[in-house]
């Protein structure tokens, strides 16, 4: 087990290279489950969640290749089995491989995903949508099955613009007889970037990041090369990271459209943000002032970023009122907050934060990803050391986080311990 040591008040300064985005990659590599030839991508995240989903591959028959972080995709001996239970349920985005499996062999055969506990996150929009496109699905409640002599290309409207949904319509469509059309689509970059990948594979997908994506079903796909695009949970994280500590961090590369309402929500508490060639730069110059926030599906505020905004209300002048919209059990990190000093109260759907100059460093435990990234941007503005428990919950999503933020200014380490508490020697991490 390992933890975040944090000393905080020290302004983040200087440059940071955003990542490639998690949940861009993930549907990227159960797409090209799709073809039978070899697939090149480039700016892949070294992260958990990636090295999980490559074992789901590998279970699969594809063979894998790192060199660095690029990776060499190599399904040609792709094999149609049941995966184990263990293995899925580490991810929750093992369900995307599900509209590959049944377009490449007319059947599948899936556990239920894992993932964070932050609320439910059902496969009724996946299943419904496979039925429509031919597909016989049967839910045994553990496991789901599909089959499909020929999927038809079909109108499908979305009750609401899942992610996963969207993008599992796409990967089972592109070799459909006909045309599909998904209407209420969800409009993430995640979505537009699976799009670009099965277009340069030879896919017909038009409409990606509107909220009516059209596919015109080919009969085969091949190979491509790919370059994933930044993270803009990741870049999100770090604009609050600069902005909590009064820093003054440039985050090169970035799209700033893709972060719009990140930003929006930053310049309305008092940051300034500058958007230009070489990316966005985020400059605090005194405590931010409250702000309130409802998540949305994009291009409305993430949910992915509620917590780190949390964080930041915690410590702004004045009240602010941070409305959950899209996962009813995405609070709990309020308590590890409270743990520091802050002051927040969960009403229902909403959490009203009353801003405080001051704060107390604490030992405290990430409950899941974004909470855990939420409570290191507390730990870089308390006073005193803040100590963060289950950083492997951060890194599912966060590449080597305490490597960067160091890199700008930031007084934070890595230490292994024990079951007990007590700290051992430190072991060898896949990113390192």
């Amino acid at each position: 087990m390992e933890r975040f040591i944090i000393t905080g008040g020290h302004p983040l300064l200087g440059e940071a290279e955003v990542s490639g985005a998690k949940n861009a990659i993930l549907p990227i590599l159960a797409a090209s489950l799709l073809c039978e030839e070899e697939c090149f991508f480039e700016k892949i995240p070294l992260l958990e969640d990636v090295f999980v989903m490559c074992d789901v591959l590998r279970h699969y028959g594809v063979k894998i290749r790192w060199q660095g972080s690029s990776l060499h995709i190599d399904p040609r001996q792709l094999e149609n089995k049941d995966a184990p239970e263990f293995l899925m349920k580490k991810l929750r985005a093992s369900n995307l491989i599900l509209g590959p499996l049944l377009s490449r062999f007319s059947s599948a055969c899936l556990p239920y995903p894992g993932g964070c506990a932050i609320g439910s996150r059902p496969m009724n929009y996946h299943m419904s949508a496979l039925t429509q496109l031919g597909a016989e699905i049967c839910d045994f409640g553990s496991c789901i099955r599909a089959k499909a002599s020929c999927l038809h290309g079909t109108e499908i409207c979305l009750d609401f613009p899942s992610v996963g949904a969207t993008e599992n319509i796409m990967t089972a469509s592109v070799k459909a007889c006909g045309d599909t059309v998904i209407r209420n689509a969800a409009r993430e970059p995640e979505v537009v970037d699976l799009a670009d990948f099965l277009n340069k594979m030879g896919a017909r997908v038009t409409g990606a990041g509107s909220d009516t994506i059209r596919v015109q079903g080919v009969n085969r796909l091949k190979g491509a090369e790919h370059k994933v695009i930044p993270d803009r949970i990741e870049a999100g994280t770090l604009m609050i990271a600069a902005a909590i500590t009064g820093g003054d961090v440039l985050l090169k590369g970035l799209d700033p459209q893709s972060s719009s309402a990140v930003i929006a929500k930053l310049r309305s508490s008092g940051v300034i943000v500058k958007e230009d060639s070489a990316g966005v730069r985020v400059i605090a110059k005194k405590r931010p002032r409250a702000t309130d926030i409802r998540t949305m599906p994009y291009p409305g505020f993430p949910t992915d970023m509620q917590p780190q905004f949390m964080a930041y209300a915690v410590t702004a002048c004045g009240t602010s009122v941070i409305a959950e919209n899209i996962f009813e059990n995405r609070f709990k990190h309020a308590d590890e907050m409270r743990r520091m000093g802050a002051d927040i109260k969960i009403i229902g759907e909403a959490a009203v934060v009353r801003g405080k100059e001051n704060i107390t460093g604490a030992q405290v435990e990430a409950t899941d990803l974004r909470a855990g990234a939420a409570l290191v941007l507390m730990g870089l503005y308390a006073r005193g050391e803040t100590t963060v428990d289950n950083v492997f919950y951060i890194d599912r999503g966060y590449q080597r986080l305490e490597n960067s933020l160091a890199a700008l200014g930031a007084d934070i380490v890595r230490r292994s311990y024990d079951a007990s508490g007590w700290p051992r020697q430190a072991a060898q991490s896949p990113c390192s």
